[in-house]
């Protein structure tokens, strides 16, 4: 295997030539003739048949499936320090992670291994890689059609997205792997989300946010009720645990030793959840979904910048960004500055489910 520096980099392909940009997929992603593992030991052997079809869509439009990319297990976990593969350290900070769980996909187009990067985003996958480091990250909408061949987590939440260092290639993968143009969306007005007394953010976090909040002039602001941050995060989690381990039973008894200790036991603690719970993590998605929120909706992307690998993991890294999963509702991260210890910090856009192209144009209007 090339050595790449980050441990992003899991398997090097013959992308078989042409001019177009290379890109890098997350190893929950199919690629033919490749191990699709998902970060997980007992699917080390697990050959892909086919392309999953967002890798399709990418070749037939020129791109270069270049490498496979490291992540956490199972696509559950937010640092990308993997008991099989290895740690992916950020190519901002060594000692410092990148993110999870597509944090090798980040780490790989921030440090120059890859032009663009596929991951996957079931509460902030994506967006939260990204914002720790300094790219551009685009969750869309939840679709089933475009999750073929990808290794799920959660059906309910997963998506595909994608890591890019400019707007402009974050929006031509995503609207190729989403089979339809962003070219024609409508700008519409941008409420700012109010959490104050909800969510403790770094001082860094807050005073990066609050100067870009200048550029843009006085905003509205909404509470986003039912949305509970914390509580509403880990209805999403146990989502994860009880579907994830719906796709992992099989291997579970047939090879438990493949799986890490850590990772069995989040998915150990779906299968025995009380019905009572689930069922109230289902209906808190269902109200998510049905309820009647803003448009458009500008918030950070995570509480904090990236943190050193051995820290403590922060319990609320996704209580910004599982709203657009747990809603599902499309979202582009942007970089908004540096923390003083010139680590990156990013702010998110959140549409409207099914409103990509009005979401580019809303973001766009305030880019320009």
């Amino acid at each position: 295997m090339k050595q790449d520096g980050l441990n992003a980099v899991l398997s090097w392909m013959d992308s078989g030539g042409g001019e177009g940009q290379s890109i890098g997929v997350k190893a929950n992603i199919s690629v033919k003739n490749v191990s699709c593992h998902g970060g997980i030991k007992a699917y080390e052997d697990a050959i892909a048949v086919d392309d999953a079809l967002v890798v399709k869509r990418l070749r037939d439009a020129g791109y270069q499936i270049s490498a496979i990319l490291n992540m956490e297990e199972g696509a559950l976990g937010a640092q990308t320090d993997n008991p099989w593969f290895g740690k992916t350290q950020n190519p901002i900070k060594y000692g410092y992670t990148p993110g999870g769980s597509s944090g090798g996909s980040s780490a790989a187009v921030a440090g120059e291994l890859v032009d663009i990067a596929l991951g996957t985003d079931t509460m902030g996958s994506v967006r939260i890689p990204s914002a720790y480091c300094g790219l551009w990250g685009f969750k869309p909408s939840h679709s089933k059609e475009i999750l073929a061949g990808v290794m799920p987590l959660s059906p309910t939440l997963d998506t595909v997205g994608v890591h890019a260092k400019t707007l402009d290639d974050v929006i031509r993968v995503t609207e190729i792997i989403c089979d339809k143009s962003f070219s024609n969306g409508r700008a519409g007005d941008i409420q700012l989300l109010d959490y104050s007394g909800q969510v403790s953010v770094e001082t860094d976090v807050e005073s990066c946010f609050n100067d870009f909040l200048q550029t843009l002039g006085a905003l509205p602001k909404t509470k986003l009720s039912p949305y509970a941050f914390g509580q509403s995060r880990r209805a999403g989690l146990i989502l994860s645990e009880v579907e994830g381990f719906a796709v992992h039973s099989e291997k579970l008894i047939s090879n438990p030793d493949g799986f890490s200790e850590f990772f069995r036991g989040m998915l150990e603690y779906g299968r025995d959840l009380p019905l009572k719970r689930i069922d109230a993590a289902y209906a808190h998605v269902s109200e998510l979904r049905s309820a009647d929120f803003p448009d458009f909706i500008l918030m950070p992307t995570a509480p904090q910048t990236a943190f050193k690998f051995g820290s403590p993991v922060p319990a609320n890294q996704a209580d910004f960004t599982a709203f657009a999963n747990l809603a599902d509702r499309p979202a582009i991260q942007f970089p908004i500055g540096l923390s003083e210890a010139g680590l990156p910090i990013g702010a998110q856009l959140v549409g409207p489910r099914g409103g990509e192209a009005d979401l580019v144009a809303t973001l766009k209007s305030i880019w320009a």
